[in-house]
């Protein structure tokens, strides 16, 4: 396989991790929480594909708008129960109720579609078109194609509409967005409403090429971390810049050394990045205030 052919898949693979990663950057950046969950809003989101393909034999594609909605119902109902009845305690009360919630949506999907491995149906239909000596599979293209408009798609509503404008209000300063009568609750709900859709929108466009099982939100959580330190902690094009340059590594040494080491290597990388740049590629270096 060329290494354009695996920088294409890898490309593929990280527009994915990217809008898992953005989602979690998003719910950061707005209540200074680490939502652990994030993951297995993944999974869910794979799993809503698959109920919802069996009940409309459609293309993954038409089935996108209704995996939205439906993860961003969860995304509401994530931020009743882990976060606004925790997020006047302290922060590892809602780190805690994150993962507490992860580990109930796993089971549930469990007892629901069982332990087997699910898949989604493809965005378009199947095959390939060669282009060159570059075999561009149609998921593959759709999955890149699909999470970059879903990117667009964030950035024009954070920065060309009111409401994306109030929502970055709300992540920079809570009180002084209060204070100016922009309703901080209801923004942060949306918040995690717009992350659980993101993550939701990755289960469906994985699910189809690597399956889905209930415990995967794991590996995807770790993912979207990595992702978010290397790019920069709290910084959205970061987020993704980050999520594009792991998947491409996965990608690259698992085809020429293997899976192992190349998660290995991003782990290492992990490490020195906290060492020596622990403000990531593209943040801010952290002021004490005095």
């Amino acid at each position: 396989m060329t290494i354009l052919q695996l920088l294409f898949n890898g490309l593929a693979l990280g527009a994915a991790y990217a809008l898992v990663a953005l989602g979690f950057v998003l719910v950061l950046n707005a209540t200074s929480a680490v939502n652990f969950a994030q993951g297995d809003m993944v999974m869910a989101g794979g799993y809503a594909g698959v109920a919802l393909a069996a009940l409309l034999p459609v293309p993954g594609i038409v089935l996108l708008p209704l995996v939205l909605v439906v993860m961003a119902a969860l995304g509401l109902l994530f931020s009743l129960v882990a976060y606004f009845p925790l997020m006047n305690r302290p922060p590892v009360s809602v780190f805690i109720s994150t993962i507490a919630v992860g580990i109930i949506l796993q089971n549930g999907v469990n007892v629901g579609f069982g332990p087997e491995p699910a898949a989604t149906p493809p965005m378009l239909t199947g095959g390939y078109w060669q282009v060159g000596g570059l075999i561009v599979e149609r998921q593959q293209a759709a999955i890149l194609l699909t999470a970059a408009v879903l990117i667009l798609a964030q950035h024009l509503l954070f920065h060309k509409t009111q409401f994306g404008r109030r929502l970055r209000a709300t992540a920079q300063d809570r009180d002084m967005a209060r204070a100016l009568g922009i309703p901080v609750t209801r923004m942060i709900a949306a918040t995690f409403a717009l992350a659980a859709a993101l993550a939701g929108a990755a289960g469906l466009l994985l699910a189809n090429k690597f399956f889905i099982t209930p415990t995967d939100g794991t590996g995807y959580i770790i993912a979207a971390y990595i992702a978010v330190v290397i790019g920069g902690w709290g910084s959205i094009a970061g987020a993704v810049i980050g999520a594009l340059m792991i998947a491409v590594f996965e990608v690259i040494v698992s085809a020429y050394i293997s899976h192992t080491a190349a998660i290995a290597a991003l782990y290492g990388a992990l490490l020195l990045v906290l060492l020596f740049r622990p403000q990531g590629l593209f943040g801010e270096a952290v002021r004490r205030r005095v």
